[in-house]
């Protein structure tokens, strides 16, 4: 008996109605599944539906908006959970059986694609799957490029690029009857908490920082959240510099990546007559300012994209030479054109302490002195800490920093970290403010270590709002 089958017999919920939970409607009505879909919100859909649009095209589902459905999460058999909604709040938990399965949709979609591993006439669809605190996006994006460069059809899945089970409706629904060869997977604690049956070729942990602990509660909770990825891989990759990345299962075959000189089979970096080199074991890469993403973190970003890739077979040679076209990511240590000769970095997908400490950290390595004065970093920080310890700040702002603004619902958290100190209650604020302090040459990041929701839509709302406030203060065109 297939998945499918079982389906049919059960009573279905789909609960959040958001870009996953929507994913999860299509599919589901593309198999003609009857099904309930239950949102806390009044009005969940983005601009393409209303509520009488959604309820003609998708006729099989009954839909429940403005609060959780206590009746219909306590009939339920099945669950298809969005990742944003924490399962453990008490309007949800209490009502959940003991015997409903609670599933996300890269679970689903992992149980499907299972399936066509077991059969012969089917193609089953590969997986390279990546979680961490930061630098998933970039590591995902960057093996995609490589993936491009070198021919392979793959595309982007989970926390990026678009759902997964949409691959399976297109298929089902034969809008697509190529499937991509290779799935990449960017996976978030979210989705990891729900996920148990990927079956991929390498997983990793890039980092783990302090992230998310208002839903998870403790770093214990999260590290081992976080390590779920590995048992559901067949080779795990590492970051030497981060022991939370380490694998429980030390039975486990491991490929590692790190910054300091590679042994055997590893990817690492060494000086080659006094720059930093990416290598894998004896074998020298390319240099760092070869590379358009600077910085030691994303040094071992490009590390744990190699490895990954590696461990799916691609010539190293090949992706290596492919490297320097890829540029990075909007709001990722992205600079901005500007013509006062002061660097203006935009990194406000810099969500956590963690990605911050980081930015700091590897722009503090590029930083040179020019007439015995040295560049100043000069750091715009602050936003919704989402219960996050901001301590680990101290000695990156101490011994790299010279002036820090701050603003937003924990801005004044992180001021009590620092020496010299701005408070302001706008980004257009923080970034005047700023113009004031910078001389030619100087560096100001924005980097917040917080989330973005106590001022702005999102983190690229946040970014984009500091590009025009760069643009409109510095005068740029």
């Amino acid at each position: 008996m297939t998945l499918l089958t079982e389906f049919k017999d059960k009573q279905i919920l789909v609960l959040g109605a958001g870009i996953t939970g929507m994913s999860c409607v299509r599919y589901l009505s593309a198999q003609g599944l009857y099904f309930a879909v239950n949102d806390s919100r009044p009005q969940p859909f983005s601009a393409k539906y209303n509520e009488h649009q959604f309820r003609e095209e998708f006729s099989g589902a009954s839909l429940h908006l403005g609060r959780w459905d206590s009746e219909l999460i306590a009939n339920a058999d099945i669950i298809l959970i969005s990742p944003g909604i924490d399962r453990a709040i008490n309007d949800i938990a209490q009502y959940i059986s003991a015997d409903c399965l609670v599933m996300g949709d890269v679970e689903l979609f992992c149980l499907l694609n299972n399936e066509r591993i077991n059969q012969v006439d089917s193609n089953p669809i590969q997986i390279l799957a990546v979680t961490g605190s930061n630098g998933k996006s970039t590591v995902v994006s960057l093996l995609a490029y490589l993936a491009n460069s070198l021919g392979v059809n793959a595309q982007l899945g989970g926390n990026i690029g678009q759902p997964v089970l949409d691959i399976f409706t297109k298929e089902t629904t034969g809008e697509n009857t190529c499937l991509p060869a290779l799935l990449i997977l960017e996976l978030s604690s979210f989705q990891l908490e729900t996920l148990c049956s990927m079956q991929a070729i390498a997983t990793s942990v890039l980092n783990v920082s302090d992230d998310h602990l208002d839903r998870h509660q403790s770093m214990e909770n999260y590290q081992c959240i976080k390590q779920r990825i590995y048992p559901q891989g067949k080779l795990a990759i590492i970051n030497r510099d981060d022991k939370g990345t380490n694998v429980v299962n030390k039975s486990q075959p491991v490929l590692s990546f790190g910054s300091d000189v590679p042994t055997k089979n590893q990817f690492g970096v060494t000086q080659i007559n006094g720059k930093a080199t990416l290598a894998f074991a004896e074998q020298n890469l390319i240099t760092l300012n070869e590379l358009p993403l600077a910085g030691m973190h994303n040094a071992l970003n490009y590390l744990a994209a190699l490895a990954l890739g590696y461990s799916a077979g691609w010539p190293l040679t090949a992706m290596v030479n492919s490297l320097t076209g890829f540029t990075g990511l909007a709001h990722r240590c992205q600079k901005i054109i500007s013509d006062d000769g002061i660097t203006w970095i935009n990194d406000s997908k810099a969500t956590n302490v963690g990605a911050t400490i980081a930015a700091i950290n590897g722009l503090a390595q590029i930083l040179t002195s020019k007439n015995g004065d040295k560049q100043k970093l000069i750091l715009i920080a602050g936003g919704d800490g989402k219960g996050a310890d901001f301590t680990p700040l101290i000695d990156p702002l101490a011994a790299h920093v010279s002036q820090v603004i701050t603003l937003g619902k924990d801005g004044d958290k992180i001021a009590k970290l620092a020496q010299k100190v701005n408070k302001v209650t706008s980004l257009l604020a923080a970034v005047k403010k700023a113009k004031v302090i910078a001389k030619t040459g100087d560096v100001v990041l924005l980097s917040p270590a917080c989330a973005s929701l106590d001022m702005f839509k999102n983190f690229s709302d946040r970014g984009e709002q500091f590009i025009a406030a760069v643009t409109k203060v510095t005068g740029a065109s």
